[in-house]
Order: C-alpha cells, then sequence, then structure tokens
C-alpha cells in the first residue's frame, strides 16, 4: 500500500495539488479548526510547518499537515478524499510519517460513532490516548475552545510533553490564526 505513496510539499496555490488539497482542507474541517488561506500562506513561511499533498500512483488522495515540534512531530491535519475512505489509505500514510518518530495529534472526544471509530483507528495505528483534559482554542472568529483528545505514537504523552505540546500551539502555531494575542490551550 505504501508503494507509489508520495508526500508531496505545497508551498504556495501555483502547486499542482493546491487547489484540491485546499477544497478537501475546507470540506474536511469545521471553521473553528481551520485557518484563513492568507493565515496558512504565512503558516508555510515558518519552516517548521508542513503542508504535504498525498499522492498514490500520481494521484492526488489527500492531505497531512504537520509541524516539527522541539521532539515530536504535531500532525494538525489528516484528511481523504470522500470517495477513496476506506482503502487504508490513511493507514498506509501514518505507516510511512510516524515511522521512527515521536508522533502527537489530537481527535474529537469519542461522543458519537464516527468519533469512536476514529479513536479506534488511531488505536489500532499504535498511538495511545492521554487521560489528561485539553482543551484547544478554535483558530477563527467567533472563538469557540473545544475539548480534544490528545494521542501519542508509540508511547502515550506523560504531562510534560503534553505542556511541551499545549505550549507549542500556544507559543507557535497560534501565530498563524486569526487571534491578536494566543489563545491558551489547557492542560489543567
Amino acid at each position: 500500500m505504501t508503494e507509489n505513496m508520495q508526500f508531496i510539499p505545497l508551498t504556495s496555490p501555483a502547486d499542482r495539488d493546491w487547489a484540491a488539497a485546499w477544497e478537501l482542507y475546507l470540506q474536511a474541517f469545521p471553521p473553528k479548526e481551520r485557518r484563513t488561506e492568507a493565515d496558512h500562506l504565512r503558516a508555510l513561511a515558518d519552516p517548521r510547518f508542513h503542508a504535504d499533498a498525498i499522492r498514490r500512483s500520481d494521484r492526488f488522495v489527500g492531505i497531512l499537515y504537520w509541524w516539527q515540534g522541539p521532539a515530536f512531530r504535531y500532525v494538525e491535519y489528516l484528511a481523504i478524499r470522500p470517495d477513496l475512505r476506506g482503502q487504508q489509505l490513511g493507514s498506509a500514510i501514518f505507516g510511512a510519517f510516524c515511522r521512527g518518530e515521536r508522533v502527537i495529534l489530537e481527535i474529537d472526544p469519542p461522543e458519537d460513532e464516527i468519533s469512536v471509530r476514529r479513536l479506534g483507528f488511531y488505536r489500532r495505528l499504535g498511538f495511545h490516548d492521554c487521560p489528561l483534559e485539553y482543551v484547544h482554542p478554535s483558530y477563527s472568529r467567533p472563538f469557540e475552545p473545544h475539548r480534544l483528545v490528545l494521542m501519542g505514537y508509540p508511547t502515550p504523552l506523560d504531562v510534560r510533553e503534553a505542556r511541551t505540546l499545549a505550549d507549542f500551539v500556544r507559543e507557535e502555531v497560534l501565530r498563524y490564526t486569526e487571534h491578536e494575542q494566543p489563545a491558551l490551550p489547557r492542560i489543567p
């Protein structure tokens, strides 16, 4: 499955897959969890931010947007084209992306069928959910902070790592959102 899988950096709207990637991003994530296109373009100037189009056999299949943190990769967005879901592409992408790396991501709390399936998906890939409460600020107005579940790969997160991630999101990631002053992800 990972044969013919390519991670193609998206650096500008002139890139081959930019339009398809942006359309998928807008479809896959609610407004409070997305950047404006202007903020996304600003984030691309930060060398820690990576926006990858995923291609398989020279066909656009999805996106993986992530940050290189101080001691981890922070996955901000993964989305597969709706017509290609259920073909184990997400598993293949994470198999290639996570190999030998410390990876942290956030998911919605398991409160409905889709979020329960998503939690199971990441657990099957070797991610561990963190029992700490985590509240993530929204990226756009109206600001609506929302509870998320932190997950770590290949081992569970400890309190120190969770706080390091929260600091990284507050101090670095939120620079590229509609926040005038960075809001605080909270770990009580």
